[in-house]
């Protein structure tokens, strides 16, 4: 029959020690703000990510509620359009639709640049992102104000 060893510290022990020794350190909880700042490339990713995300739970939400309600889409397009809606919540609406669209549009075909091996370097990632945010306010100002 195998004897019980005692170990010397618990599991438990062990990560009382290692926060008692942080908090005594001053060391923060969570490295989040003090290592990772907010640069163009996260931004970019990010704003790619919440783009498509937000694009796929809209089609699906606005498909879901045509296919549920009566009547056909011309006649709740009509109705949109005898509201007489003000100039501002129009260009807002405008705006709403076509800035997803736009960025993730032109950041896509970044990524697939990226996906054939080209612009990894920082500086062509740089000029790449701040292309990618001129152009879509560039193209995102046409659809609005202009179309």
């Amino acid at each position: 029959m195998a004897a019980l060893v005692r170990v010397a510290s618990t599991a438990y022990e062990e990560m009382r020690k290692y926060w008692d020794r942080n908090r005594q350190l001053q060391r923060p909880l969570s490295p989040f703000l003090t290592v990772y700042k907010p640069h163009l490339a996260m931004m970019t990713s990010l704003t790619h990510r919440v783009t498509g995300v937000a694009m796929q739970c809209a089609v699906a939400g606005v498909s879901i509620t045509l296919l549920a309600l009566p009547g056909d889409f011309t006649h709740y397009l009509e109705l949109v359009k005898n509201m007489a809606l003000g100039p501002v919540i129009i260009y807002g609406f405008k705006l709403i639709l076509a800035f997803p669209v736009t960025y993730h549009f032109l950041n896509g075909i970044r990524h697939l640049a990226w996906d054939a091996g080209v612009g990894f370097g920082l500086s062509t990632l740089y000029k790449t992102g701040y292309f990618v945010m001129g152009l879509t306010a560039l193209v995102t100002a046409y659809f609005v104000f202009v179309l």
